[in-house]
């Protein structure tokens, strides 16, 4: 086959799958896809200089990455305000057209429940597809993306635009990879959106490519198309080669917009596709840009959400959860039903103070509802259904994994124990963490692989883990070990405020550890309750938090104490300041971490926000609400000035 030959080939293969996968109108049968997509292979095996960048075989998900790169979106991809009735929905649009002089048009659009996803195309080809992150950066998932045979490698515009739409997976391919989990002893999905955000940050690629995941167009970010219809523009997009679902539509007026929402709703559930709303927004692109954002979200679009499903059944029995950072959460099992598209067995309890207010007991006959949320809620217990067989439930004493005594504070419920299975893996991150013992490369994703592979069970684990532990696991090079060796083994010489706070006593944070260690040292393990709840700004919570997992965890923390060589701590030239608690505000000639080290070291402690506890405030130029709400509480203020000169002092 010669490279004309081949290039036809790579076209009428493109045709192929778009028919397939985009259309869902197959114009060739798999055997002939199939004979057609090997010339192609065979080809481009033996001329590997010739291959065309958008073949379909380049799709193939075969990479496996050590981890995501971050990507700086070009514009902001924001969030939408939720609405959840017809009354909201008037305010949200007699809003607008107060805005637009009653001349807005409407568009509206199916929401489907997915995982967001930026595509950025340049000259034809794709070059970048990140996940929303935090609205400006997120998660480079390029890799992933072109195993996603509904995204077009190349496309026929040759400006640079970013594509947006929701990455999905369909109901029956859902439902098949929970039941391959289950097969397997993996935790299930809770539902499609989850798996398709879990499919999409896969470091695997072929994982990616095996769950058959689509992707649907819904808006763009930055774009030159010159056409003042977000509908047409839409439009223009999907004709590039991505999927239309027909679930668009053009509104009037509100009568107008709930006629197809109706419509939508009416899909709900037998459509392949879990949708779960409708988008309304502006369709002119120029008023858009005039109504403009607000902090979290646009103030021209928003998500008319369907109505809760909500059904019957029974609680048959309460278990407790182990959070990772150590909380107890009541969790309510439950007789299964199928709510949306999922089975449902368990729901969280939240709290006690919420089993409490609620009056729900074992044997309860509740109703649930459940809306787009991971685990549903329950509403409330059928009081008139009961028989008397139904059971109070009881707060637990004891942690039901590691069975150590537990710390019990109205609503919070926690196991102080780092040892505790349930909540060791948190307990490491933070261990390891920046402003804890600060041990560089070992981050949640790194902590997460140590443990699965069980190369560490503990804090303890930290600082037996050897270069043969990792020598020859793939991605961990030679350079890379060392490089977290070494940060291991600087680690073992610390302040004591950092140690403390490494541990993650509930309550016990980065200032309160060096305000406890300025005033006691190393008698912190053994001080009283009594001695604490002497002291400022520590109540009777942090005392009893403080002595319980120093109790709790007092062999685990001598070991530690011989593997780790704690130096003098903060250097602390005066205690000047101590008992102050500072907040600081306005643009400062320095920066606020620097004055923080500044103002702690002579004994201060510093806090973000200004309250009864607060003694001091100190400001810097553009001083905003926190300046006034000091005023307001008759809380001593001085300037950056000021402040320099007692340092000086």
């Amino acid at each position: 086959m010669d490279y004309e030959t081949y290039i036809q080939k790579v076209s009428i293969l493109k045709k192929m799958a778009y028919h397939y996968y985009v259309l869902d109108e197959p114009i060739a049968s798999d055997d002939e896809y199939d004979k057609t997509y090997n010339l192609v292979l065979e080809f481009e095996k033996a001329n590997p200089n010739k291959i065309d960048s958008t073949s379909p075989t380049q799709r193939v998900g075969d990479v496996v990455i050590d981890s995501f790169e971050k990507s700086q979106h070009i514009e902001k991809m924001w969030s939408l305000e939720d609405v959840f009735n017809n009354n909201e929905l008037n305010n949200w649009i007699n809003r607008i057209y107060k805005n637009t002089n009653f001349s807005a048009i409407f568009m509206c659009d199916a929401k489907f429940d997915g995982a967001s996803l930026n595509l950025l195309y340049e000259n034809g080809k794709l070059i970048s597809a990140a996940t929303r992150g935090d609205g400006n950066i997120g998660e480079q998932v390029l890799h992933n993306a072109k195993a996603i045979k509904s995204i077009p490698l190349s496309i026929p515009y040759n400006d640079k635009i970013e594509i947006r739409g929701e990455v999905v997976i369909q109901r029956d391919t859902f439902d098949s990879i929970n039941k391959k989990r289950l097969q397997k002893g993996e935790s299930i999905f809770a539902n499609p959106r989850n798996a398709a955000a879990g499919s999409l940050r896969q470091l695997d690629s072929t994982i990616t490519k095996e769950r058959r995941l689509k992707f649907i167009p819904w808006g763009f970010g930055f774009c030159n198309i010159k056409n003042n219809s977000f509908f047409e523009r839409l439009d223009i997009i999907k004709s590039f080669g991505f999927i239309d679902t027909k679930l668009s539509a053009i509104c009037k007026n509100i009568d107008e917009i709930e006629v197809f929402y109706k419509k939508l709703v009416s899909l709900r559930d037998d459509y392949p596709i879990m949708l779960d709303g409708m988008v309304i927004r502006l369709d002119s692109v120029e008023l858009q840009d005039s109504i403009g954002y607000t902090i979290k979200n646009p103030r021209f679009a928003v998500a008319y959400k369907f109505p809760a499903i909500e059904k019957q059944t029974k609680i048959l029995s309460v278990t407790f959860q182990v959070g990772r950072s150590g909380l107890i959460t009541p969790v309510a099992e439950l007789e299964g039903i199928h709510i949306d598209g999922a089975k449902i067995s368990r729901a969280t309890l939240h709290n006690f103070d919420e089993i409490e207010k609620k009056d729900i007991r074992i044997n309860d006959n509740v109703l649930i509802i459940r809306s787009g949320d991971v685990i549903p809620k329950i509403i409330k217990p059928l009081v008139e259904l009961r028989n008397g067989g139904e059971i109070i439930i009881s707060k637990p004493t004891h942690c039901p994994i590691c069975n150590s005594e537990l710390l019990i504070e109205n609503i919070l419920i926690k196991c102080q124990n780092l040892n505790c299975k349930g909540r060791v893996i948190n307990s490491i991150i933070h261990f390891c963490s920046k402003k804890a013992m600060n041990i560089v490369g070992m981050g949640d994703r790194i902590v997460e692989f140590l443990f699965e592979n069980k190369l560490i069970n503990n804090i303890l684990d930290i600082y037996s883990l050897k270069y043969e532990d990792l020598e020859g696991i793939e991605s961990w090079q030679n350079k890379k070990i060392n490089n977290l060796l070494n940060a291991i083994n600087s680690s073992k010489n610390t302040s004591l405020w950092r140690f403390i706070n490494a541990l993650g006593i509930e309550h016990i944070g980065e200032g309160s550890s060096k305000k406890l260690v300025n005033i006691f040292g190393e008698r912190i393990f053994e001080v009283s309750f009594e001695e604490l709840i002497t002291i400022d700004g520590i109540g009777e919570e942090m005392a009893k938090s403080l002595v319980l997992f120093m109790q709790t965890n007092k062999e685990f923390i001598t070991s530690l104490l011989q593997i780790i060589n704690i130096k003098k701590d903060l250097n602390v030239e005066s205690k000047l300041l101590l008992n102050e608690v500072i907040v600081l505000t306005g643009t400062m000639s320095k920066s606020r971490d620097i004055i923080s080290k500044e103002l702690e070291a002579l004994g201060a402690s510093i806090s973000s926000n200004v309250g009864k506890k607060t003694t001091m405030l100190v400001y810097g130029e553009n001083a905003g609400s926190k300046l006034s709400k000091a005023r307001e509480l008759n809380i001593k203020i001085i300037s950056e000035y000021e402040l320099n000169e007692i340092l000086k002092s």
